[in-house]
């Protein structure tokens, strides 16, 4: 009963830290610190990545109007006249499209595509490395304070000009592809995946609505991804105990991100972000005194 208690409050942690700007790595970290699972260390590991799998689900349902690409739709016959004149293979796929397929919604995914390039090319590649050399409360403090400087930074620039897209079917594949590179800077732990690629959506000229929207929607191949890889290093044998931790996290994270989604949807209609980035440099500079504090009494 105590595991479980535990497992629903790390939930709760990464359902909200997954979309606010403010680190889900970052907070898992510091929350480990003081609330141990009673898991193998590599179990532990899993589970903080693929209990991210309940927070990306949250999306999925949340904005499926806007991302399912297929429909059934009649062709009216000006349309199905000009598809007839048509060669058999070409008319067969045309028609296909033409029925089922919502062009606005494919090149959407076309463009979340483009934006996951960078991170499959650089991050991938060097993710186990990185994980080893850079998951300490240092670099989570100093990526945390960091990346809430800029922040302030780039909201007060921000004051001083209007967006240039304010609505995802004007967002262009070159913005799409920029923003992505700021995805590959996540793979630093505690810099916020939400808030590096909110960042890049921002100097790129996107509205702080469209960088949250995108920010989203990019995060699904990426965890997908990311747990894939994770399940696959582990293998699938898992205990009854491991299967319900990862269970109960999941449909924690799913419930608690579909709050924090609408909040934030909500907050950013009305504020901007320096209120995540003075919290990034407060939670920062806690969690390099006590980590400081801890190592010099011991």
């Amino acid at each position: 009963m105590l595991e479980m208690l535990k497992v629903i409050f790390l939930g709760i942690v990464e359902g909200i830290t997954e979309w606010l700007p403010i680190s889900s790595t970052g907070h898992m970290i510091l929350v480990d610190e003081f609330l141990k699972l009673n898991v193998t260390e590599e179990f532990k590991n899993l589970f903080f990545v693929v209990i991210q799998l309940g927070a990306i689900l949250a999306v999925v349902v949340l904005y499926w109007n806007k991302l399912w690409p297929f429909y059934i739709r009649p062709v009216s016959a000006k349309k199905q006249a000009i598809l007839d004149r048509q060669p058999t293979v070409s008319r067969g796929i045309l028609t296909f499209v033409e029925k089922f397929c919502d062009r606005d919604k494919w090149v959407l995914w076309f463009k979340i595509i483009v934006a996951c390039i960078p991170t499959i090319l650089i991050g991938l590649p060097f993710n186990d490395v990185i994980e080893e050399k850079f998951n300490n409360y240092v670099v989570v403090a100093i990526a945390l304070i960091f990346y809430g400087i800029l922040f302030i930074v780039i909201e007060n620039y921000n004051k001083r000009r209007k967006p240039t897209c304010t609505s995802l079917d004007k967002l262009s594949f070159k913005t799409a592809f920029i923003i992505g590179l700021f995805q590959v800077l996540s793979v630093i732990p505690g810099t916020s995946r939400s808030g590096s690629t909110i960042i890049g959506g921002i100097l790129a000229g996107t509205s702080r609505t469209v960088a949250a929207e995108f920010t989203f929607f990019l995060g699904i191949p990426v965890m997908f991804g990311a747990s894939l890889l994770k399940l696959l290093k582990f293998g699938f044998s898992f205990t009854g105990t491991e299967l319900m931790i990862l269970i109960v996290g999941m449909v924690v994270a799913f419930v608690v991100s579909v709050i924090a989604i609408k909040f934030l949807m909500g907050y950013i209609k009305k504020h901007d972000f320096k209120v995540f980035g003075w919290y990034r440099i407060v939670l920062g500079i806690l969690v390099l005194g006590y980590f400081m504090g801890k190592n010099l009494i011991a």
